[in-house]
């Protein structure tokens, strides 16, 4: 396979071949039943006992046959060399003839036995073995073939004489033996094979193993009659030290379960505890709403009534007039006077009804910087502001969502709240817009200061509640921040409110969201505890 590639400069180094993982028996068992797997190591031990017995034994057999055969020819040699002697000495002379009588000798001796004779160099004996048969009569030849038999050298005419035996019978007999030897040693195995799967497999390691997976089944179908075993069906040896272990673990378990099932109904019933507390608490949270707005509507119909007062004293006093001289008509500066005394009762009217009902803002994106001058415009119509300066780094490319109208009222109330701390006199007043970044959402922060005194720490805490003002006079009625922080929490924003930090003076946030939030509430709640002063 070609290793070369675009790019790759040559042929790519050859990757080391995985060795293949010899397998294991325990890895050719692992997939076996244990019944099988003991059919399995019965045979294998019985193939590799009968191979024991075989490689053993057959050496040693086949040893003792060839020396009995040795010894056979060895004393057939014997006999053959002691007839030749006596025929020899009754046919002295030249009448005796060696092969015939070894001839005549070799048809008396047993089936496979046989000497051979012949000069010394047709068996070609070793020269260890020439020089051993010089000092007796007998010897071990090694014969080329390089089996041993018993040799001879005849003294008179220096021939030689090899004995060989080969006993058939008792070769087929010591292979009989063998054979029987090997049959009873792999019958006995196999009887003792044969007795642990009939006597003690079944009762001692398969039905054990079976009460196991029973009750592992049981468990797993959630029968609690089962899933235990009985103590009487548990054996003494290592596998009753499992099913032991088992039990306890499993009533461990169906006592945690126990307990968990016990602490979830105590949670269960702390959640519906606490459901119903969450209950009441909304509820008295709304009564308390509810007497709060009551209170407040108590406290503003006190205060609408000191402030009813001098206006209606000034209308009823012209109407006074004109009604003893009908005749008689208001100059130009009474005529003014009654105008502002009935703009002051609208204002009075208009403040009842921001307090009393949540309209809901209609919210489009507008321009901050024209909200603020329109905002300064009424004020100052309405405010002793001329000798005031007043500053707007507010430009018109600075966009918000929101309800303008609504907008322009929390800024009248705010620029009236700084006309008055100034006093009418000379002061500064500015009004500049930046967007900050909170809690991960954008806010747009519009800011109102003043160079007045300052807010007193006494009223800090509850300068937004309603009648919060220390001026229940002509001049306010203390509802203008209470209004003033409902309009910006209904867009989802919050009213700040803290001295200035470097001279004299108060600095009025409204912070309001640049995106509108799908959670008002939540919001203001983040950013209340990001931004509180």
């Amino acid at each position: 396979m070609s290793g070369n590639g675009p790019g790759s400069g040559g042929a790519r180094a050859e990757q080391p071949r995985a060795v293949p993982r010899p397998k294991l028996p325990g890895r050719l068992l692992a997939g076996m039943r244990i019944r099988k797997k003991l059919i399995f190591l019965h045979t294998f031990f019985s193939l590799v006992l009968a191979g024991i017995l075989l490689t053993a034994v057959w050496p040693a057999i086949t040893r003792v046959v060839q020396q009995a055969e040795f010894h056979e020819a060895r004393f057939a040699l014997s006999v053959a060399l002691g007839r030749i002697e006596q025929l020899r000495a009754e046919r002295p002379g030249e009448g005796f003839d060696a092969d015939s009588a070894l001839a005549a000798i070799n048809a008396g001796l047993p089936e496979g036995v046989r000497i051979l004779h012949g000069p010394l160099e047709r068996f070609a004996i070793s020269s260890e073995s020439l020089a051993a048969s010089g000092a007796s009569a007998f010897t071990v030849a090694t014969l080329p073939d390089g089996t041993e038999a018993p040799f001879a050298i005849d003294p008179v005419d220096r021939t030689g004489y090899v004995a060989t035996a080969r006993l058939d019978e008792a070769r087929a007999g010591v292979k009989r033996l063998l054979w029987m030897m090997t049959f009873a040693l792999l019958g006995i195995y196999g009887l003792i094979a044969v007795a642990l799967e009939v006597f003690i497999l079944p009762e001692h390691v398969y039905q054990p193993i079976q009460r196991l997976l029973a009750a592992d089944r049981a468990v797993r179908e959630n029968d609690r009659q089962r899933e235990l075993i009985p103590a009487t069906a548990m054996p003494a040896d290592e596998i009753g030290e499992i099913m032991r272990s088992r039990n306890r673990t499993v009533e461990a378990l169906r006592a945690h379960e126990q307990a968990l099932a016990g602490a979830l109904r105590q949670l269960e019933e702390a959640a519906t505890d606490l459901k119903r507390k969450n209950h009441l608490l909304e509820t008295a949270q709304r009564n308390l709403a509810d007497a709060d707005r009551l209170a407040s509507l108590g406290m503003m119909s006190a205060g609408l009534a000191h402030e009813l007062n001098t206006p209606l004293a000034v209308i009823k006093g012209l109407v006074e007039r004109l009604a003893s001289s009908p005749e008689q008509r208001l100059d130009p500066a009474e005529s003014a006077l009654l105008l502002r005394v009935v703009q002051r009762l609208e204002r009075l009217s208009d403040s009842l009804l921001d307090f009393a009902r949540a309209r809901p803002p209609e919210s489009r994106v507008a321009a901050v910087g024209p909200l603020v001058d329109e905002a300064w415009t009424l004020v100052r119509l309405d405010r002793e502001a001329r000798g005031l300066e007043f500053v707007s780094t507010v430009g018109a490319d600075v966009l918000v969502r929101c309800d303008a109208d609504r907008i322009v009222q929390v800024l009248v109330n705010l620029l009236r709240n700084a006309v008055d701390a100034c006093g009418g006199g000379a002061g500064r007043i500015e009004v500049a817009a930046r967007p900050v970044h909170k809690d991960g959402a954008r806010w747009l922060s519009l800011t109102v200061s003043d160079s007045g005194p300052g807010l007193d720490p006494a009223i800090v805490e509850r300068l937004f509640e309603p009648f919060a003002s220390t001026r229940l006079d002509a001049r306010g009625t203390g509802l203008g921040l209470a209004v003033s922080e409902g309009i910006v929490r209904e867009h989802g924003g919050i009213l700040l409110a803290r001295n200035r930090a470097e001279g004299s003076g108060a600095v009025f946030e409204v912070l309001l969201p640049a995106e509108p939030s799908p959670d008002p509430a939540g919001a203001i709640g983040a950013l209340s505890s990001a931004s509180a002063p």
